[in-house]
């Protein structure tokens, strides 16, 4: 990056910190300098080394020191390391009742792609917050974020498993907020990036005002699409389809899409499950995520493929992606074309490491105009998982980038646990910053007495998250059980789960809303963006009521207070 332009980075960069609060900058550039730090550091003591090493100490057997650029940038260097975690550190106060984000910049003195952890030995515990991928040369930004169990003295350190390499460090914050802060920027950042506020003027057939006229709103299509997985249980079950299509106008198929359900002997190729399942979903005006085309764990491929020899793995795989993306062009949205390569490598091992970017090629000559995703786990759900971290995620993109350039989506699956609210929002920040459509493809949250807590936490975070464009909730019924976490009991009455969703939904639905004109003749409100009907009655109007339909559109106003939509209704 040249001089100019990292000056305009620096820039954007601090209005940026202005602008969005809690959300979404993060660098994707390596840069010659690092940044100032977020939040002036938060609670870090001396987090640009302007005091010597004021604050921070050495932990293990190596060699800490402050260093200065040429152009007089301090940092910090950790040496001589003889163990992964052996370097500098400093300690903190933690509260179990905060929320914590933490960033800074790191740097190694040779080599490139180091793969850096920054993790807090807490009291209940080690925990990751962030990873980045370190080079030579310049400073790679990191994001993270944690919650902590117990209050009490918890010790920040970095790790890497090549003790070879000396780690840098500079600009490190660790900023706290209270939980009334966190929802309030998830409110903020809601009515700020999914909604306009609307106001709805009555009038009569002269012009005039019309006060204590009730309007009813009814969102038909909504611009934030949320859904639930469906299987092929619900092709004959009323009770399902009724709970399903009463509720959702987006879905994904459990299994039914899948190459093992859809070839299971090679070359007998059989959709007539996903097709009846397809046609079902039309007639309901309900639109598919298409999943998926390949899978890259070797546990579910279909049960004739591993045997095969390389060249006939390759030809096989092609006629999959062919016969599947020509079968249903034009009837899905997305395509998740080779799904969790970030953890597994069945094609590669087989065909080279490129065999992800081919497939990809492959998928696009075939359908150009459908996004193709990425689907992986643990990016979000599992700070532990370095194999899916938000950085290792950003390098497949790369990667993928370097032979295939059409559209591309990003997909989190989010089966959770415990969910940590501060990484699971550092992490989409981190990933934002590829600039690509970020989807939650396959939320559920492992049965305990806080799931349906813990999974309206998840939806209110994603929801708020100015990068999300989707949800998926990964709970199709099965009489036996669901994967992780059904929404109903067998006779789809809702579980507490069921009562978060729908509760979720109805909120982005604004079900139920009704709300009556003032003396004016006007009725304000805050609506999601998508297409409603308004239906007015009043005791003046002959045949009791009338309806007009309107669409909320984002403004172009970044103020919250300047976004407000004027619509006049007259009656007749």
């Amino acid at each position: 990056m040249d001089i100019k332009r990292e000056i305009l980075f620096r820039v954007l960069y601090y209005l940026l910190l202005v602008s969005t609060g809690l959300y979404l900058f993060f660098s994707l550039k390596c840069l010659r300098n690092s940044l100032k730090p977020q939040y002036n550091g938060g609670i870090v003591v001396n987090p640009e080394f302007n005091d010597g090493l004021k604050g921070w100490f050495l932990v293990g057997d190596a060699k800490i020191e402050k260093n200065v650029s040429s152009d007089g940038n301090k940092f910090i260097v950790a040496s001589e390391r003889k163990g992964s975690y052996h370097g500098f550190s400093q300690m903190f106060q933690l509260d179990k009742e905060k929320f914590y984000v933490v960033s800074g910049w790191v740097q190694v003195n040779h080599g490139d792609n180091a793969n850096v952890a920054v993790i807090f030995k807490t009291q209940g515990g080690f925990q990751h917050a962030a990873w980045t991928i370190a080079k030579s040369g310049c400073w790679s930004m990191f994001k993270g974020g944690l919650v902590v169990n117990v209050s009490g003295p918890a010790q920040l350190y970095f790790e890497t498993n090549n003790t070879s390499i000396d780690i840098w460090a500079d600009s490190i914050s660790v900023k706290s907020f209270s939980q009334e802060e966190w929802t309030f920027h998830q409110n903020q950042s809601i009515e700020k990036v999914r909604k306009s506020k609307v106001a709805i003027q009555v009038v009569d057939s002269q012009g005039k005002p019309l006060p204590n006229a009730t309007i009813s709103l009814v969102q038909g299509r909504a611009n934030f699409p949320f859904g639930v997985a469906i299987n092929r249980n619900i092709l004959n079950n009323k009770a399902y389809q009724n709970w399903f299509f009463s509720r959702f106008k987006l879905t994904v198929f459990e299994d039914e899409m899948k190459w093992y359900s859809t070839e299971t002997s090679q070359g007998k190729i059989d959709y007539s499950t996903s097709d009846a399942i397809v046609k079902l979903c039309k007639s309901n005006g309900v639109s598919i995520r298409g999943h998926n085309i390949l899978w890259d764990d070797p546990k579910f491929q279909p049960n004739w493929v591993p045997s095969l020899s390389p060249r006939q793995l390759s030809d096989a795989a092609g006629k999959r992606i062919g016969s599947v993306i020509t079968k249903y062009k034009g009837q899905v949205i997305h395509w998740d074309v080779v799904n969790e390569n970030l953890h597994f490598n069945f094609f590669e091992g087989k065909l080279g490491p490129s065999a992800s970017t081919i497939f990809y090629r492959l998928a696009a000559q075939f359908d150009n105009k459908t996004p193709l995703f990425l689907n992986d786990y643990n990016t979000i759900e599992d700070q532990r998982d370095g194999a899916s971290s938000p950085s290792n995620y950003l390098n497949k993109i790369r990667q993928l980038r370097s032979g295939y350039r059409g559209p591309l989506g990003i997909g989190l699956e989010g089966h959770f646990v415990t969910p940590s609210l501060p990484y699971i929002r550092a992490a989409i920040d981190t990933l934002a910053s590829a600039k690509l459509p970020i989807w939650i493809t396959e939320l559920d949250v492992q049965s305990s007495p806080n799931q349906a807590q813990f999974l309206d936490q998840i939806i209110k975070e994603v929801v708020a998250h100015p990068a999300v464009q989707g949800l998926i909730i990964w709970s199709a019924w099965k009489p036996s059980g669901c994967y992780r976490m059904c929404l109903t009991d067998n006779n789809f009455r809702n579980l507490p789960t069921g009562d978060v969703v729908d509760k979720a939904r109805a909120t982005l639905s604004h079900e139920g809303l009704v709300g009556t004109t003032n003396e004016e003749g006007y009725f304000e409100t805050s609506l999601f963006y998508g297409d409603y009907k308004a239906i007015v009655t009043h005791p003046s109007i002959a045949d009791s009521s009338f309806h007009h339909n309107l669409t909320v559109i984002p403004t172009t106003s970044e103020s919250i207070g300047d976004k407000l939509l004027s619509y006049k209704f007259t009656t007749t």
